[in-house]
């Protein structure tokens, strides 16, 4: 079935960073807003590419993907619907510093940042908010770079579990929303080393593995496990 069309203003003035905007300033930022459609595996830029504003994930996931000569590619994060990404490098005008490609079918919004700019000089509350993002995302930095420094493969590898269900009531699934090794990048583990974790945690009863698809039955045991 096909999805239905929202109007850019409707979706901007639904996310985070965009909340509280009077009209007249969404239909100001909705009038520049291009929409880019991709296709699973569809890189929309490379590292080096010029940073020509900042995008918003209407539907679908987009991984960003940082690579270094001493470790290669690395999943660095994934973004979903209703949040944004490409600022930092926006605002210091600089050239992308990872690749961004599509994690399945998705559509996002391209705010140009000549517009962005135009806004942030009109509206303190604008720039208010983009500060307010920013920041929030400096503190998810911290705090990953904390997780990173967690005793064990095993216990990053279940803390990133318990995160994706904190929302849940019991029994949860977690559907990993890239191939297990891109993952393991991103928990800092080498491919080997995961695939021991889940199957030494799956051997347990602690999870229930199928491909992507993995079901923790127990959560508190699961928990119990990393102290």
């Amino acid at each position: 079935m096909a999805r239905r069309e929202i109007a850019p203003e409707v979706f901007l003035a639904g996310v985070p960073l965009f909340k509280a905007l009077d009209a007249a300033t969404l239909a100001r930022l909705a009038a520049v807003t291009k929409r880019r459609a991709l296709k699973r595996g569809e890189v929309l830029f490379r590292k080096g590419d010029p940073a020509t504003g900042m995008y918003v994930v209407v539907y679908g996931e987009v991984k960003l993907i940082a690579t270094t000569p001493a470790r290669g590619p690395r999943l660095a994060g994934i973004v979903g619907p209703g949040h944004s990404f490409g600022e930092p490098v926006m605002f210091l005008e600089r050239p992308t510093v990872v690749d961004a490609q599509a994690a399945s079918d998705a559509l996002l919004l391209h705010l140009p940042k000549e517009a962005v700019f135009a806004e942030i000089e009109r509206n303190p509350k604008f720039a208010r908010r983009m500060i307010a993002g920013l920041s929030q995302r400096i503190e998810r930095l911290v705090r990953e770079l904390d997780r990173q420094a967690l005793g064990s493969g095993s216990e990053r590898f279940i803390d990133y579990l318990l995160r994706h269900g904190k929302d849940q009531a019991g029994a949860f699934v977690v559907t990993l929303p890239a191939a297990k090794a891109e993952i393991a990048s991103q928990l800092n583990l080498t491919p080997e080393h995961f695939s021991r974790i889940l199957h030494e945690l799956a051997q347990t009863g602690l999870l229930q593995v199928q491909g992507r698809r993995i079901t923790v039955p127990d959560p508190a045991r699961l928990q119990a496990a990393t102290r």
